[in-house]
């Protein structure tokens, strides 16, 4: 298939997903997810800053001197010919813009600290597309979270944009999450990075008792 028939694809064709869950230990868990949501926008409860890519402009890897080498919010780190590899793209799994990430030799990083809560639990989500087709697949993706490595996976066959969450558990009030990619041979995308704290079953359980309990006070004051 050509490239750009699988960028087509990658953006517009495909709806059906596949998300996973995990613990900080890495355990790796599939599971059926709904289609995406193409209107994504951030949660104010979002802890993660520019988790969708869309601060900076375009940057045309053909030209050294166009703007815009970083990615606001995120810090990169690896081989500077690695690091290059990793730009603002426009094939988003939501809004306008993605992250073409990865490294072309060896594994480069992305990495952002974001403050935390210690004790608290928080759920991290994003979505990733691949574009390599068996027999030409050399790539791996990796997650971090607090320096641990949650989710490391090689030889990613091609995909659409595909979601993958993990819930762990802040130890500090600063928490580093960090991204490591490398693909020899075709294009890794990474889009609608999202942490945000998972509510505790106690403060669930209040507002559905609330809501029981205004639903009868309504149902009461009707029948007066």
């Amino acid at each position: 298939m050509k490239l750009t028939k699988k960028l087509s694809i990658i953006a517009f064709g495909f709806t059906t997903t596949l998300a996973s869950t995990a613990v900080i230990t890495g355990t790796y868990i599939p599971v059926a997810q709904a289609n995406y949501d193409h209107n994504w926008v951030p949660d104010p409860s979002d802890i993660v800053f520019n988790g969708g890519f869309e601060l900076d402009p375009l940057v045309d890897p053909n030209d050294p001197t166009a703007p815009n080498p970083n990615i606001t919010g995120w810090t990169k780190s690896g081989n500077p010919i690695d690091i290059s590899g990793t730009r603002i793209s426009n094939f988003p799994q939501s809004n306008n813009q993605g992250l073409k990430i990865g490294g072309f030799i060896d594994l480069s990083y992305i990495s952002q600290t974001l403050s935390t809560k210690p004790g608290q639990e928080y759920e991290l989500s994003y979505y990733l597309a691949s574009i390599a087709e068996k027999p030409d697949i050399d790539n791996q993706f990796q997650t971090f979270v607090g320096g641990k490595n949650v989710f490391d996976q090689k030889n990613i066959d091609f995909q659409p944009y595909t979601p993958y969450k993990f819930n762990f558990t802040a130890d500090t009030s600063s928490t580093e999450l960090k991204f490591g990619a490398v693909d020899r041979r075709a294009i890794l995308f990474l889009d609608t990075v999202s942490v945000k704290p998972v509510p505790e079953p106690f403060n669930l359980g209040g507002i559905a008792i609330a809501g029981l309990l205004g639903l009868w006070l309504k149902k009461k004051k009707a029948i007066s």
